[in-house]
């Protein structure tokens, strides 16, 4: 398995990991308030900051503990494989950026329109990096 393959798989676990933690930790929350009340923006703020941590400290991690050629390494097919996944990440993107935006011109609480962007971003980046993991797996 290549480092650009190790990495897709790194982005994939963490775009499902943390925002679960986050679902968890907000459903707590959701059975001793009302919606409107609910202290979502902490652990929004800490989900999303926490991803992009988890995601450096992983990949340097892996590249720790990858041949040492290995990390560097970056063929055409590398560079394609990357393009496409981050092709299929912004036309998920685009897609699931239209639900916050009907919420926001419905005026539908914050607690909504934040939570319904979060989730574009994270299915966004599942998309881009399952796309990757199909393409060095069966090819493009």
């Amino acid at each position: 398995m290549s480092f650009e393959e190790k990495r897709a798989w790194i982005y994939a676990a963490i775009a499902v990991v943390v925002p679960v933690v986050y679902v968890v930790v907000v459903l707590r929350r959701l059975a001793d308030a009302d919606v409107a009340d609910v202290a979502y923006v902490r652990p929004l703020i800490t989900a999303i900051v926490a991803a992009m941590v988890l995601n450096i400290v992983a990949n340097i991690v892996a590249g720790m503990f990858s041949r040492r050629g290995d990390v560097d390494k970056k063929d055409e097919r590398d560079h394609q494989i990357h393009r496409i996944g981050e092709w299929v990440g912004f036309h998920v993107m685009s897609l699931a950026a239209l639900v916050p935006l009907v919420l926001a011109i419905t005026e539908v609480d914050y607690f909504w329109i934040a939570n319904a962007l979060y989730l574009a971003f994270c299915l966004a980046a599942f998309g881009s990096s399952v796309a990757k993991i199909v393409a060095y797996r069966r090819g493009f």
